[in-house]
């Protein structure tokens, strides 16, 4: 349901449940669930987005916080299914509002959440939780049940309360030969759905893909096969946070006696955490630093990097733009050992071409089977259905395609049509005696971050930029004399990206033009300096969009002499 004319929600009333998506509907990213009951606020995940081409010099995008702004006190606890950006990068920018919120969620995901606090120079209070633990966080009862993903660690989480349970599936997948031994709790999803589900917050991501997803383990006789044929260095490219993917890698470097170095900031950072805990298991003696891979032949060398969705500044797209001290050749292997997130395919495939250009193979997961989604598909949403048996089911985590497909399994196990909604962010969903109905909309928008500014950029601001990155730029100054009503000098013309020889064509034409409307303005009395730009303006912006079929940003100046 879009939010076109559903109205404002009325006050809450005493034991209902309001559930309030802020982000991560109709998006993938930016992940962020605001439970409220009886005065009390439960935020579940805080991520961030990543920007697109057209969101020029933004950094991070962040949930809307406006709907608990003023309620910071009200917040019982941050809860966090798993360790992924897209669940845990905004934390730190609520915690900066009200640094004592407590923070809930398992060893790795507070172990990669504190590396963060740390850089933002924020000390949480941080409460570690382990699989089918139950806490009592104000008014909402939880129990953390865990998943398969792409990451170690990552869990449910049912939430009981007075008005029914809600159980949210975080991002999940059903692994029945997971690296780590951890299954998925079935067990516990179908122990639950016998006491009643109300709500199912379920992953929508691979909604669209039929059947099962394959297992962690198919990948290893595909990798095995890639390091057998390498010549040279192999470069792996995953996300910093799949631990499972680098002990992959890690133990294929070992049985094909290579040693391995981490590259890249984030990468650095997170295996360490990583193996430090006990979640990566590196021999000794594997371990090099990047600086002592110039001493090793390329056939005994595996770099693991970060990079792997194209994004400019990471070290792959650096080494496939000759902007990395580290570089590529026809004996070397690349492998990008992961997923592509929706609106990263046109990065990634630059990539490609260049380090293909410069002679390496590029193995990816549309030539072999190097990566394995952490998202469950149409097969494992429908055994989930079958075994949890919700009252009422809520498609979260995906684009609106991915939304409305998830809805699509759900009736074709016979859930009512009329009990799954299908929302946006801001819709409020409110549980009252284990009923569910739609209950209003909240505007929650977009927050940009960029450099030290948060949240002071806005969307014209962004059209400006695109315009002057897309369309260029004109300046055109004039200096009046408002009294003897004559124009003292000028009007000269300026430009940035057209090029001198392109805007010269009929530049004297459009600046006769502009002298003669600004004489005829003087003569008429007008004095106003805003209205005599806006007429200079008018001039050249049809002058340029007739001559070179442009619509620049024009900034025109009047000086007053």
């Amino acid at each position: 349901m879009h939010h076109d004319n559903i109205p404002a929600a009325a006050e809450l009333a005493p034991g209902v449940v309001r559930i309030l998506p802020v982000g991560g509907l109709g998006e993938i990213g930016r992940n962020m669930a605001v439970f409220e009951l009886d005065s009390s606020l439960l935020v579940l995940d805080c991520g961030v987005l990543f920007p697109e081409e057209s969101q020029p010099g933004v950094d991070l995008i962040l949930p809307d916080f406006t709907p608990v702004a003023d309620r910071l006190q009200a917040i019982a606890a941050i809860v966090l299914t798993h360790g992924h950006e897209d669940h845990i990068g905004a934390v730190p920018y609520l915690l900066r509002l009200r640094p004592d919120i407590p923070v809930y969620g398992s060893k790795l995901t507070l172990a990669f959440l504190q590396a963060k606090l740390t850089e933002h120079r924020i000390k949480a209070t941080l409460h570690e939780v382990t699989d089918g633990e139950h806490v009592s966080v104000g008014p909402f009862g939880l129990e953390f049940l865990a998943v398969n993903h792409s990451i170690p660690d990552a869990m449910a989480v049912a939430i009981r309360t007075s008005a029914g349970t809600i159980l949210h599936t975080g991002d999940f997948k059903v692994d029945q030969l997971p690296l780590d031994g951890r299954v998925t709790d079935l067990n516990g999803f179908a122990r639950l759905g016998d006491e009643g589900v109300d709500i199912l917050m379920v992953d929508s991501t691979n909604a669209e893909v039929p059947g099962f997803i394959p297992s962690e383990r198919d990948i290893i006789p595909v990798l095995d096969t890639v390091f057998a044929k390498a010549q040279g260095r192999v470069i792996v490219a995953s996300f910093a946070s799949h631990v499972h993917r680098i002990q992959q890698i890690i133990n294929m470097a070992v049985a094909h006696r290579r040693k391995v170095a981490f590259v890249g900031r984030s990468m650095v950072r997170n295996m360490h955490i990583a193996r430090d805990l006990g979640y990566l298991s590196i021999p000794a003696g594997t371990l090099v630093s990047a600086d002592d891979l110039k001493d090793l032949p390329d056939d005994k060398a595996v770099l693991i990097c970060t990079g792997s969705q194209g994004e400019p500044m990471a070290v792959l797209s650096r080494i496939a733009n000759r902007d990395h001290a580290i570089s590529v050749g026809p004996s070397d292997t690349v492998v990008l050992a992961s997923s592509l997130i929706p609106g990263n395919e046109t990065a990634v495939n630059r990539v490609i071409n260049g380090l293909t250009r410069l002679g390496a193979a590029v193995v990816h997961k549309g030539n072999a089977l190097v990566h394995v989604s952490g998202h469950a598909s149409a097969g494992e949403l429908r055994f989930v259905y079958n075994i949890v048996k919700p009252r009422y089911v809520l498609p979260v985590h995906g684009e609106w395609r991915h939304l409305v497909a998830n809805a699509k399994v759900a009736e074709s196990v016979g859930i009512d049509p009329r009990r799954i909604l299908l929302i946006d962010d801001g819709v409020t969903v409110d549980l009252d005696d284990h009923r569910a109905v739609v209950s209003g909309y909240t505007p929650v928008g977009y927050v940009y971050v960029d450099g030290s500014s948060v949240g002071d950029l806005t969307e014209a601001s962004l059209k400006d930029r695109r315009v002057l990155g897309e369309e260029g730029f004109i300046s055109i100054v004039a200096v009046v004399d408002t009294v003897a009503g004559t124009v003292v000098a000028g009007p000269e013309i300026h430009e940035r990206g057209f090029g001198e020889e392109v805007l010269a064509v009929g530049i004297d034409d459009v600046t006769a033009q502009v002298r003669a409307v600004l004489e005829q303005a003087l003569a008429d009395g007008i004095e106003d300096v805003h209205d005599l730009q806006q007429r200079m303006r008018r001039v050249v912006g049809k002058w340029v969009n007739a001559t070179h079929r442009r619509r620049p940003m024009i900034v025109p100046v009047v000086v007053e002499a």
